[in-house]
C-alpha cells in the first residue's frame, strides 16, 4: 500500500515520531527562512568586540558581529543547498537503481558493479576531493558533489526495492499490452516504491544537512562573508572556551534539525510498514 494512500493519511496523526519529527523539521525551516526577517542586527553588522556579550543575548563572534543574527541568517543557504542536493541524489539514484533491475542481465551487473566501486569511497571524501582543487567553490557545486555522492546508496535501495516489483503480473501485463518500458517504468514501478523512497529521502536529507555544515567548518562555504552555520563553528572553534555560544548555537540547531529528519524518516517507515 502507498504511503500516501488515505488509510496511511488518517494514521499520519497517530504516528508520534513522524509528527514530532514533523514539526521540528517545519520549525528549523520556518527560522531559516524567516529568520532573517526577525534578526535584531544585520548578518555582517559589528555590533561590539569580539567574543563579549554585547549585541543580543548571545554574546559576539570573533569579529564582534551579534551570533543570534548570524544563526537567523545562516540557515537559509545550508537548507535550500542540502534540500537540492538530497533531491538531485535522489533522482540520480532511483534512475540506476531502477533501469538496472528493469533491464537486468549484463546491464545490470555492469551497473551495479560501478555502483559498488562509487559506494567504497566515503562521501565526504569525495566532495574534498574535489573541492580543494578550486579556489572558491560555488554553491551549485556543493549541491552537484552533495547529491552524487548519494546516488549510488540510493542506487543500491531503489535497485533492491524495484527487483521485487518489476516480475510482478501488473508489470507483466503492462509490458504484454505494448507499453514502452519507460511508461511502465513511471506508471507500474514508481509508483510501487514510494514508500521506502520517501523514508530514504529523510536520511539523504539528514547526511545533506551534514556533509554541507562539514565542508562549511573545513572552510569550503559557498560565500566566506555570509553567515552559515557549518562555517560560524569554523570561524568561532578557537574561542569555544571564551565565548561558547557562537559554536553552540549552530551546533545543537543542526543537531535538532537531523533528530527532526531522522524522526520523519523513521516514521514514515514505521507507516509503510503498517500499510503493507
Amino acid at each position: 500500500m502507498s504511503v500516501l494512500s488515505p488509510a496511511n493519511l488518517r494514521r499520519i496523526g497517530t504516528q508520534r515520531r513522524l509528527v514530532t519529527g514533523l514539526v521540528i523539521t517545519l520549525l528549523i525551516t520556518l527560522m531559516a527562512v524567516f529568520g532573517p526577517l526577525f534578526a535584531p542586527y544585520g548578518e555582517n553588522e559589528i555590533v561590539g568586540k569580539p567574543y563579549t556579550t554585547a549585541g543580543s543575548w548571545l554574546g559576539t563572534d570573533y569579529l564582534g558581529q551579534d551570533v543570534w543574527s548570524r544563526v537567523l541568517y545562516g540557515g537559509a543557504s545550508i537548507l535550500i543547498i542540502s534540500l537540492l542536493a538530497t533531491a538531485l541524489g535522489m533522482v540520480l539514484g532511483i534512475v540506476i537503481g531502477v533501469v538496472a533491475a528493469y533491464w537486468g542481465g549484463w546491464p545490470d551487473e555492469a551497473i551495479m558493479r560501478l555502483n559498488d566501486v562509487a559506494l567504497a569511497f566515503p562521501q565526504i571524501l569525495l566532495v574534498l576531493l574535489v573541492l580543494t582543487a578550486v579556489d572558491q567553490p560555488a554553491w551549485w557545486m556543493i549541491v552537484l558533489l552533495v547529491g552524487a555522492s548519494h546516488a549510488p546508496r540510493v542506487a543500491r535501495l531503489a535497485r533492491g526495492v524495484a527487483l521485487g516489483i518489476v516480475s510482478r503480473d501488473y508489470v507483466t501485463a503492462a509490458e504484454a499490452l505494448g507499453e514502452s518500458r519507460l511508461r511502465v517504468i513511471l506508471a507500474e514501478v514508481l509508483p510501487n516504491m514510494n514508500a521506502p523512497l520517501l523514508a530514504e529521502a529523510g536520511l539523504r536529507l539528514t547526511y545533506s544537512i551534514g556533509l554541507v555544515a562539514g565542508v562549511g567548518f573545513l572552510g569550503f562555504a559557498a560565500n566566506p562573508n555570509a553567515a552559515e552555520w557549518g562555517q560560524m563553528i569554523y570561524e568561532n572553534r578557537l574561542a569555544l572556551l571564551v565565548q561558547p555560544w557562537g559554536i553552540l548555537a549552530p551546533v545543537i540547531i543542526i543537531g535538532v534539525f537531523t533528530i527532526g529528519t531522522n524522526l520523519m524518516a523513521d516514521g514514515i517507515a514505521q507507516l509503510s510498514g503498517r500499510g503493507d
